[in-house]
Formats: structure tokens, C-alpha cells, sequence
């Protein structure tokens, strides 16, 4: 009787922050959709018959963390590297993978400055946050913002954005007042926030559910600052959590999606699916994990799975995704291989119904 040895899998290591203090919903949520893109790809035969094999490693948004797990994962012979999405966790994985040779495609993470040098090695799926914000910042222009505070924690993420929505405002006659939501308790915040010379907008540039949520209670209940549009341009009001913890004060509060304005018929069936394995709406990140290993796996189909093979292919690639066709170019500015640009979108939870979202400013297509 003969037995025949079945092929080796092809091996990608999975980051994503599934313990605190990482974003554990978003974790879940981009975990998801790798899952689901990678069961999708080996029914479909895998990668020339071997099966594709996701090996998940928690980063729980430590930077340290995640390089260890980068060294692990590429001592186990992963072909290539996905997901993430804390900016700072994921540029210590991109520049240890990049030290490393190992191909790394960044699913979520948003800061420019991914690696410090130029590299071939890291591609990225979500919008450079340059990008993203300065169409968050022509939304408030639009709707006559031009005198914006924002109350920020001290990290390299938050710094930058503050600096892009800066830039971006005042070469247009606007305005960023800076507060520090690290020193300032929320009602303390609002104190200043009233004295400060005529914002009509407050940003949350801060970690959730603290001080995120405890803010916007306190904003929402201060009589002085009836009016004053509170926004999340990180994304905070696209998750569950922040609708179970706000309800109706968490509504009206704009932030950015990387979602298109009318489903692809592909990105219809994803959507579908991803609903049934979450048991809830999945957001933009679940998106962007589908996406990955759907670049990935047509990658190492037409390419091969040597690492260098990947890295070189990602210039050639054209990817159908669940949000539209996927290229990869490098922007001037950005160091890594980056999709210019997926759809971006400002959106928020309708007051009438704060599970529905309303879209409230596109991009300009690309």
C-alpha cells in the first residue's frame, strides 16, 4: 500500500493586536479577514497545490513585540509577512522584516514614515496617512471648519496627524489649536477648549476607549460648546465597542473609512462573509485583511515563493480586492510600495440610527 506525502503549506506569518493594550476589536477584525481570504485561496487550490498556511502572532500594539515576533516568524520560514495595524507596531515589524529580507504587506497601518529608508521589501494596502487626513481636513473645510482643535496624546502617530491637518489647514487660511488630552482631564479639556479663540471643531487624536470616550461624554454635556462637531479621524466610531460605550453621544462624529461609496459584486459576497463569520457588520479593517492575502496569494501564484521573487513582484501585480483594483507604485514621500490609493471616505453614525453610517465626503478618485 503506498501512501502519498501531502505538500508542504506555504507559510504566512499573520500580525495582528488581539490582547490590550492593542485594539482587540480591530485585531478581530483584520484577523477575520485574512482567515476568510486565506480558506478562499486554498479551496482554490492553494498555491500551486500547497495548502496556504496563516501563522498568527499577537503584537498587542507593542513595538518590541512585533520585531519579536517578525524574528519568529521568519526563523520558521514564513514566505512573506501581513496585517497590523497600529502604526507604531507595524513600522517595528517592517523595519525588522526589512532587516530581515522577508516581504512584508501592511494591511491597516497609516504612517508615512513606515520605514526609515526606502525599501522594496514592505508594500502597503491602507492610504498613507498624508493622504488620508488631508481629505479629513478638506471635509472640515467644506463644512466651514477652519478654526480646529484637536486633543491629542503624545505618540509619533498622533504628532503626525496633527502636523498633516496643520499643514494642510493653514495653507488655507485655517487654524490648529493644540490640546493635551494626556494632561488635561476631560472637563479640564473642555475648560480650555471653551476659552480657545473660536474652534468649532474638537478632534480626537487619543487611544479608546480612554480618554476617547470620557471626552466626548464630557464635550456633549458642557453648554458651552453646543455646536462644536466632535471628530475621530483614526477611525474610532467605525467599531462596535464605540457605539455600546457612547450610543447616542457617539454619533455625529466623523471619521475616516477606507471603504468605496457602492460595493463591488466581489466586495458584496466578501462583505456577506465576513458578516457571518463576525456575527456583526465588519468594518474597513476586515477589508484590508481580505485584501491582503488576496494580494499575497496571487503573488505567490504568478511569482513563486521565494522571498525576493515576492518583494520583486510588487510593482507588476494588478489584484482585483474587495474595494477595487489593487497597484502598487511608490508615492513621492513614502518609502514603501503603497496602493495609491484605496477609497477613502469621511463617514458617521446617523443620529436618527446610530447603527446606520452615513457617508459624508468622498476622495477624488485617483
Amino acid at each position: 500500500m503506498s501512501t502519498t506525502t501531502p505538500p508542504p503549506p506555504v507559510r504566512i506569518g499573520a500580525l495582528a493586536p488581539l490582547t490590550r493594550p492593542g485594539w482587540t476589536e480591530a485585531g478581530r477584525q483584520l484577523l477575520a479577514g485574512l482567515e476568510l481570504a486565506a480558506e478562499e485561496a486554498n479551496a482554490a487550490g492553494g498555491i500551486g497545490g500547497r495548502p496556504l498556511d496563516l501563522v498568527v502572532r499577537d503584537t498587542a500594539a507593542d513595538p518590541r513585540r512585533a520585531a519579536s515576533a517578525v524574528d519568529e516568524l521568519a526563523g520558521l520560514g514564513v514566505a512573506a509577512l501581513a496585517g497590523e495595524y497600529h502604526s507604531v507596531a507595524a513600522r517595528a515589524a517592517a523595519e525588522r522584516a526589512d532587516a530581515l529580507g522577508v516581504p512584508f504587506l501592511c494591511s491597516s497601518a497609516v504612517l508615512d514614515a513606515l520605514t526609515e529608508q526606502p525599501t522594496d521589501r514592505v508594500a502597503r494596502l491602507a492610504p498613507a496617512q498624508s493622504h488620508g487626513w488631508r481629505v479629513y481636513a478638506d471635509f472640515l473645510l467644506a463644512a466651514g471648519h477652519t478654526r480646529v482643535a484637536v486633543a491629542a496624546e503624545p505618540s509619533l502617530y498622533w504628532a503626525a496627524g496633527t502636523g498633516v491637518l496643520r499643514d494642510h489647514l493653514a495653507s488655507r487660511g485655517g487654524t490648529v489649536t493644540a490640546l493635551d488630552a494626556h494632561a488635561l482631564p476631560p472637563e479640564a479639556l473642555c475648560d480650555a477648549l471653551a476659552a480657545a479663540d473660536g474652534a468649532t471643531a474638537l478632534l480626537l487624536l487619543t487611544g479608546f476607549p480612554d480618554p476617547a470616550v470620557p471626552i466626548v461624554r464630557a464635550a456633549r454635556r458642557d453648554p458651552r460648546l453646543a455646536g462644536l462637531l466632535i471628530g475621530a479621524p483614526a477611525g474610532q466610531p467605525e467599531f462596535a465597542a464605540w457605539a455600546a460605550l457612547l450610543g447616542e453621544d457617539g454619533a455625529a462624529v466623523p471619521f475616516l473609512r477606507y471603504l468605496p461609496e457602492r460595493q463591488s459584486p466581489l466586495g458584496a459576497r466578501v462583505e456577506a462573509a465576513l458578516r457571518a463569520r463576525l456575527a456583526a457588520a465588519p468594518s474597513f479593517v476586515a477589508f484590508e485583511g481580505y485584501d491582503t492575502i488576496t494580494v499575497l496569494a496571487e503573488t505567490l501564484r504568478a511569482h513563486g515563493t521565494e522571498r525576493e521573487a515576492i518583494a520583486g513582484s510588487w510593482p507588476r501585480l494588478t489584484v482585483e480586492g474587495s474595494r477595487g483594483t489593487i497597484r502598487f507604485t511608490r508615492p513621492a514621500g513614502t518609502p514603501v510600495r503603497q496602493w495609491a490609493w484605496p477609497p477613502v471616505q469621511v463617514a458617521d453614525r446617523d443620529p436618527a440610527a446610530p447603527a446606520r453610517f452615513r457617508t459624508l465626503h468622498t476622495a477624488p478618485a485617483a
